[in-house]
């Protein structure tokens, strides 16, 4: 029992996968720390000047943000109770590990599917469809993403060399309805991100021509 009983329960981020048709949860992946930092890169997507020099203010689509983050994983303080974390205990974070892996990779199920439209002559091999993918960070911030990189460096192992440690880098790409197209279930949800944003702007404080050093407009 901590000695702080009304210190504030902490809020991990991490990853819910839904399947883009039922909408069902399949898995939540956690972040086992809160990562220190967290780099956002917006993108605007505007119309080409050289097409067309006469509409340099209008925007074809939402802006590509692209969310990078270092996570880190270690299963030290579990290992020091092995009767109650015997999956650690024997695989260490590989488990943890493999779950963000899977993201960049189609199942073996959808690898033996394709294979065998091939062997079956088929003109048009289904692509893989990933579950999607939400990047949760706190409940004001749920956004679908892709998850383009993922940089793993294994840092500590245990006497069969299970990594016990590890820092993850991982690279998020925003999925807007540019990207999804609004009959997709995740362009729901990417709006609601958008309009949390279009709140956020209205509150914040507008400043003035004067502290700006000029009096007015031409």
């Amino acid at each position: 029992m901590t000695g702080f009983p009304r210190s504030p329960k902490l809020i991990r981020a991490g990853l819910v996968l839904i399947s883009p048709d039922s909408g069902a949860v399949e898995r939540i992946i956690a972040l086992q720390y809160a990562p220190e930092t967290l780099s956002r890169q917006l993108e605007a997507q505007a119309v080409d000047e050289e097409a067309d020099r006469s509409q340099p203010l209008r925007l074809t689509a939402p802006a590509k943000e692209t969310i990078t983050l270092e996570a880190a994983m270690d299963a030290t303080d579990q290992l020091e109770f092995p009767e109650q974390n015997a999956t650690v205990l024997e695989s260490g974070i590989f488990p943890a590990l493999s779950a963000l892996e899977t993201l960049l990779h189609p199942t073996s199920a959808q690898l033996e599917r394709q294979n065998a439209q091939a062997a079956a002559g088929s003109f048009e091999i289904t692509p893989a469809e990933t579950p999607l993918a939400l990047f949760v960070w706190s409940a004001r911030r749920v956004v679908p993403v892709r998850l383009e990189s993922l940089q793993i460096t294994e840092e500590f192992f245990d006497q069969n060399l299970n990594p016990i440690r590890a820092k993850v880098s991982l690279s998020l790409r925003v999925l807007s309805v540019d990207d999804l197209g609004f009959g997709h279930r995740g362009s729901g949800l990417f709006m609601a991100y958008l309009q949390a944003k279009e709140q956020l702007a209205r509150q914040s404080k507008s400043g003035t021509l004067e502290a700006l050093g000029i009096g007015g407009l031409l």
